[in-house]
């Protein structure tokens, strides 16, 4: 197995399934350090199986089946609209990517976002599979109550923190600076 890269400026959010509030988590946390911080979102979406297949059968949404090179980076630049890296955007990040990606190119991608942001920026990322390949300032996963797909029970014991109630988001998560770098910690109220 490969060493992981630790990047302490992530703060990496997964969920046990999907609609678990890792959006509304996600925003909360940048309204309240908007203005303090550089923070850039990113938002992941992971697909597994053949390619040029549409993963849930049919004729698809054309996500998968519009990745040419294993992986597509896309900034967000509307903040109007309801998509999740709109309101990511919206409530006050310097930017917002989605990034498309196979999961044997995850971290091809990830790099590939890593060389438009500065090294200082924090990120904060909606994603399961990224934690896989690397060790986040933090990861956070919101267990929806719903079951746990394949995805996040492969991460869940990475775990840092696991919010089992997902109608009570409260987002306590704070960031700490060091000399250094700025890294994303659990505050003590999370931790107790």
């Amino acid at each position: 197995m490969t060493e992981l890269i630790t990047y302490p400026q992530l703060l990496e959010i997964g969920s046990t399934g999907r609609n678990s509030g890792k959006t509304f988590f996600a925003k909360d946390i940048i309204e309240r350090y908007k203005g303090q911080y550089s923070i850039v979102a990113l938002k992941i979406i992971t697909i597994r199986g053949a390619r040029g297949v549409c993963q849930r059968g049919g004729t698809g949404c054309g996500i998968c089946t519009s990745i040419d090179d294993g992986f597509e980076l896309i900034e967000e630049n509307n903040a109007r609209g309801k998509k999740d890296t709109m309101e990511l955007l919206k409530s006050g990040c310097e930017r917002a990517y989605l990034l498309k990606a196979f999961e044997d190119s995850l971290s091809k991608g990830f790099e590939a976002f890593l060389e438009k942001i500065s090294k200082d920026t924090l990120v904060i990322c909606e994603s399961n599979s990224l934690r896989k390949y690397l060790i986040p300032g933090c990861f956070i996963m919101i267990n929806n109550q719903r079951g746990i797909k394949k995805s996040a029970s492969e991460v869940l014991d990475f775990a840092d923190f696991v919010i089992d109630n997902p109608e009570v988001l409260e987002s306590d998560v704070q960031v700490e600076i060091s000399e250094k770098t700025r890294t994303w910690q659990l505050s003590k109220k999370l931790r107790a």
